[in-house]
């Protein structure tokens, strides 16, 4: 699972104004920023921004996270979470 991409999804408008570090509202309130598999990523979409325009969704190279990346258990399944900022550089991909 290491070495699979992993994804975050935000709006277009976040995404622009990222600097280096990406961040999310998650990472202040809950201490590490959301992420899926590709597996999931239908189901996120659809559970957590269902009606949501203007999205994003950022492919993320984990061997390049340099915070730490946790796979803990939500919903029954193992979901990555990441404890700190992503560097802009671990993001391969973006899908608008």
């Amino acid at each position: 699972m290491a070495t699979e991409s992993i994804y975050h999804v935000t709006t277009a408008a976040a995404w622009d104004a990222e600097g280096e570090l990406i961040t999310a509202a998650s990472l202040e309130s809950e201490g590490f920023i959301h992420c899926s598999t590709r597996a999931q990523l239908e189901r996120t979409l659809r559970v957590h921004f269902a009606g949501q325009t203007g999205l994003v969704v950022l492919e993320i190279d984990p061997r390049r996270v340099t915070a730490e990346l946790r796979w803990e258990l939500a919903d029954g399944m193992p979901f990555p979470h990441v404890y700190g900022p992503i560097p802009r550089a671990a993001v391969v991909g973006v899908e608008r």
